[in-house]
Formats: C-alpha cells, sequence, structure tokens
C-alpha cells in the first residue's frame, strides 16, 4: 500500500499509472492509511440542492451515479434527537475544526466531529457552510421563494427563459419538496405572536405581507400543539435541523427519492481534497474516507467520466481553483473566483418594547414582505423565531435581495487554498433600505440590531463558478469537457431578492434536462 501525496497528483502526476511515495517519519509510517481506486461513469460532490437534483435525475435516465458527500445523515421522526439544540451546542454544531463562533460568540471549544456548520473565515466576510446529507437544507429556515418576472431578468441571462422556468422547473422543484404555508390555526396559536406582530406592523408601515412557502408539512406544528410531540417547530428549536421530522429537506426528498431507483450510492464521510484532469481526459477526485472525529480511515482516487461540483459555492470555488493554481485542471477560465456576492444578507435581532414577544417562539418562519417593484433594489424582509430562550421580547428579521457589490476569491500558495476577499460596505445601498424597512416594521418603541455588521457573514454565498463567465446556463465548465458546477457557486452573485434554495435547484433541474438530453450519450 502506498501514501498519496496531494499535491503530486494536483500536479499531475497521478493521471499515470504510478504514485511516488512521499518521505515519512517513523511514526507517520506507523499510521499510514491504505490507497484504494475506484472508476465511475458520474461523480457528483455534495447532497444540497444542486447535487440532490443532479442524483436524481441522472439516476431516473438510467445513468449510475455516486454521490460524495463529506458528512453524515441526520435521521429525524417524532421526538428525535437527532440534530443539536442551539441552546445547548455540543460537538454536533460544528464541522471539524471549524472556529465554534456563531455572529461573533464564541462557544467552548468541542471535541472535534463532524457537525453541521463550517464557517468559511475570509477577508471582509465570513461564509457559513453546511455538511451532511441533504447540505444547507438541513438547517436552513426552509424559505422557498420563486421570483417574479422582472427581478429575474434583471439579473439572470435572458436565455434561461423566464416563462419556461416558471411553467416547468420553479413547480417542478416546489412538488419535490412539497410546499405549503403555515395554517392560521397555527399561527393564532399562543407561542407564534411575533409572526402576528411582525405580519400587522409591517402592513402599518405600508408593506406587503405574504405567508412564505415553506417546505414543511405543519400537522407536525399542529400535533406539537396538542402535546402528541415535543416541542420542535412551536418553540423555535428548529434553527439547527428539525428533530420531529416533516420538514422536506433534500436528503429525504431528492436523496432518496434517487437511491430508490438503485442507481445512486451516497458515501457519506468522503471528503473530497482535490480534483484534477487525468491524461485520458476523465476525471480524477481525490478522497480521505474518514471517521467522525476526522481521523483518515483511507485515501481513494476516484476516476469518472463526468464530474459534477456541487460541494456548496465556496467549497466548488476553493476545489477549482486550487486545482487550476496547481496544474490540476489547466486553462481554467479566467473568471473563476470572482463575481462573488453575499445575497445581501442582513440579520437584525429586534427588540420590542411596546409588544411582548412572549417565549418561546413559534417557527421557522411564517411571514414575509416582498419589496420587488424596483428590480434594481428589489428585497425581502421576513421574520424568524429565536430558539427557546428566556422572555427578552425579542424576536428575529432578516433581510436580503438584490446588490452590485461582488468580493473574490484570491489563491493563497502558502495555505494552498482560495480566501473570499470582501470589499468594505459592497452592499451598503442594500443595506441602507433593508434597514430602513426593518426600522418601519420594528416601530418607534424598539431597539434593532444589525448582526451582519457587528460579525460580517453570510449564509447565502452565491458565485466564483457563475453562468456566463466560467460556466454556461447548464453549468458546463467553459473549455472543460465532462466538468459540470451545478449549486451555488454557478449563481451570478445574487438569487433576484430570494433566498437561493429554490432557483439554485430549479436552474438544476433546467440544466439535467438539457444535460440528459445532449450530453449523457456523449460525454457520460
Amino acid at each position: 500500500m502506498t501514501a498519496l501525496s496531494r499535491r503530486t497528483v494536483i500536479k499531475g502526476a497521478t493521471a499515470a499509472a504510478g504514485l511516488s511515495l512521499l518521505p515519512t517519519p517513523a511514526s507517520a509510517a506507523a499510521s499510514r492509511v491504505p490507497l484504494t481506486r475506484e472508476e465511475h461513469r458520474v461523480v457528483v460532490i455534495g447532497s444540497g440542492f444542486g447535487g440532490g437534483v443532479t442524483a436524481l435525475r441522472l439516476a431516473q435516465a438510467g445513468v449510475p451515479v455516486l454521490v460524495l458527500e463529506r458528512g453524515i445523515r441526520w435521521p429525524t421522526g417524532p421526538n428525535a434527537e437527532t440534530f443539536p439544540h442551539p441552546t445547548s451546542p455540543d460537538k454536533r454544531i460544528f464541522w471539524l475544526g471549524s472556529a465554534p463562533s456563531l455572529f461573533g460568540i464564541v462557544s467552548l471549544p468541542f471535541e472535534r466531529y463532524t457537525g453541521l456548520l463550517e464557517r468559511v473565515p475570509g477577508i471582509g466576510m465570513d461564509i457559513m457552510c453546511a455538511a451532511g446529507v441533504g447540505g444547507g437544507s438541513l438547517i436552513y429556515q426552509g424559505m422557498t421563494l420563486q421570483p417574479d418576472e422582472g427581478v429575474f431578468n434583471a439579473n439572470f441571462p435572458e436565455q434561461l427563459d423566464y416563462s419556461r422556468m416558471d411553467h416547468v422547473y420553479y413547480p417542478r422543484v416546489a412538488g419535490m419538496l412539497q410546499l405549503g404555508t403555515a395554517p392560521d390555526e397555527l399561527i393564532n396559536s399562543r407561542t407564534y405572536k411575533a409572526s402576528r406582530v411582525f405580519a400587522r406592523n409591517a402592513e402599518q408601515a405600508g408593506y406587503a405581507v405574504s405567508k412564505i412557502p415553506m417546505p414543511i408539512d405543519w400537522t407536525y406544528a399542529l400535533r406539537e400543539l396538542k402535546g402528541e410531540m415535543k416541542p420542535s417547530y412551536t418553540n423555535g428549536d428548529c434553527s439547527l435541523g428539525v428533530n420531529n421530522g416533516g420538514k422536506h429537506s433534500v436528503d429525504v426528498t431528492y436523496i432518496a427519492s434517487a437511491e430508490a431507483t438503485g442507481r445512486c450510492t451516497v458515501a457519506t464521510l468522503h471528503n473530497v481534497t482535490d480534483v484534477a484532469l487525468a491524461k485520458d481526459g476523465r476525471w480524477q477526485i481525490l478522497v480521505d474516507r474518514i471517521s467522525t472525529d476526522g481521523t483518515v480511515l483511507e485515501k481513494k482516487v476516484i476516476t469518472a467520466n463526468a464530474l459534477v461540483m456541487a460541494a456548496g459555492t465556496a467549497n466548488t470555488t476553493k476545489l477549482l481553483m486550487r486545482a487550476a493554481a496547481g496544474g490540476g485542471i489547466p486553462d481554467m477560465p479566467d473568471g473563476l473566483g470572482t463575481n462573488w456576492g453575499s445575497n445581501g444578507d442582513r440579520i437584525y435581532t429586534w427588540t420590542n418594547f411596546a409588544d411582548d414577544f412572549g417565549s418561546p417562539q413559534g417557527g421557522p418562519v411564517v411571514y414575509g414582505s416582498k419589496e420587488w417593484n424596483d428590480p434594481t433594489r428589489a428585497n425581502t424582509v421576513i421574520q424568524a423565531s429565536l430558539p427557546p430562550l428566556p422572555n427578552l421580547r425579542t424576536t428575529m428579521l432578516v433581510g436580503y435581495g438584490v446588490s452590485q457589490g461582488r468580493g473574490h476569491f484570491v489563491y493563497d500558495s502558502v495555505k494552498d487554498d482560495a480566501v473570499l476577499h470582501w470589499p468594505a460596505n459592497a452592499d451598503a445601498a442594500l443595506a441602507e433600505r433593508i434597514h430602513t424597512r426593518v426600522t418601519r416594521i420594528a416601530g418607534a418603541a424598539a431597539a434593532e440590531l444589525d448582526t451582519t455588521t457587528l460579525v460580517p457573514s453570510t449564509w447565502h454565498p452565491l458565485g466564483g463558478a457563475s453562468m456566463g463567465t466560467v460556466c454556461d446556463l447548464a453549468g458546463r465548465v467553459l473549455g472543460h469537457r465532462g466538468l459540470y458546477v451545478l449549486d451555488g457557486a454557478l449563481m451570478p452573485g445574487n438569487t433576484a431578492a430570494c433566498n437561493p434554495s429554490m432557483t439554485i435547484a430549479a436552474v438544476a433541474e433546467r440544466a439535467m434536462d438539457e444535460i440528459i438530453a445532449q450530453d449523457v450519450d456523449v460525454v457520460f
């Protein structure tokens, strides 16, 4: 058995048959892990929205697909304790070695674990990434919004054809995620007062208010009200996953359907370290098979005819930039790493001295206010529950929207990594508009705290391998046959005043129709 050198592979040595050994100390030699090789028709890196769509549609088309997921499965059900609780944090929250800091609050260090969240530090902006089968759908609040035609066309290439997206692909996603809005019986219950106050105040401020479509079976929340389950929705204890179930995340929709075909294999705890172009034109993926504490149990070199990058915006971009810098994939498009946006994310706390929201607060999200009449500053503001805490008369307001602010990744040869660079005040114009709206909704007898100003971060990273600069509209990387990007990295820096999940999935659905029709028999 041999030890694998990532840098050697990236420089192209693994395209040949042999791998060289690196000199290792005796202690390292004693712990050397086995190296194995595999060949597959297509490999998908990541199991979130883009990866889930890709896996299902390829499997349905008769193509065997291997999905590599660095995290673990998070099965839920009534009264489960699969997910961690924000009010009693433990190792399940954090991905291996990720700095345990959320909103600038540093938690006690926990033992290393393949947990849900990774904070990817950047210069001027940090990115919050998910890990686990289902990707970001495990922990997102669930807001599933389709942009309207005007805002969509102002921010996406017209060749995507909004009419077809509206009639075919957005409805397809809505059907898979089984979208629904919260019933009035739930909204009128005791713990949803914050939702009711938000809707009342927004309407009094002159803003339109509507229920937000969510991938949730709301009967679970109603059963909680009846005492048939432990609270999970109705006490806001759902920001790090819903233990009771009823949330139609990617793992229980797209991925489960793909696996049910018998043609999709999901390999968990498979952490991709590098990707490269082999001499024969196929794609090589270097993988560490790890334990839940991060120990490397096996190294793999996987070769595939086609490779779909769906590892999430940050990790897809970083893997491709490292491959380009190290020579693993030559002649990558010049736009790689650019056109990155935060989706204009702003997260506020709203302390209300006029109305007592009470505690706990039902969640995750019921109402939102869409201001989409001007495509250049279109934005959405929603109210989201806090986790079960003592009564602080406080809830959360979240805004996002269209911003022209852009950052870019820079390859750091010392770190052998790509690092995000984000200009100060890049989202200033949008942030000012969101702040105006938040302040008016909160009212005079209130205090609002913009946590994004204090600790710049985003849960909605977009771009880095954008359509039109790095990829075509179906996610094909320009000049590289068999290499695709089908996640948030493909987006043009924002998703038209909506949180990204539905548009990422709808664009991936459109792409898979085209790829199956045009590429499978030729490339795969």
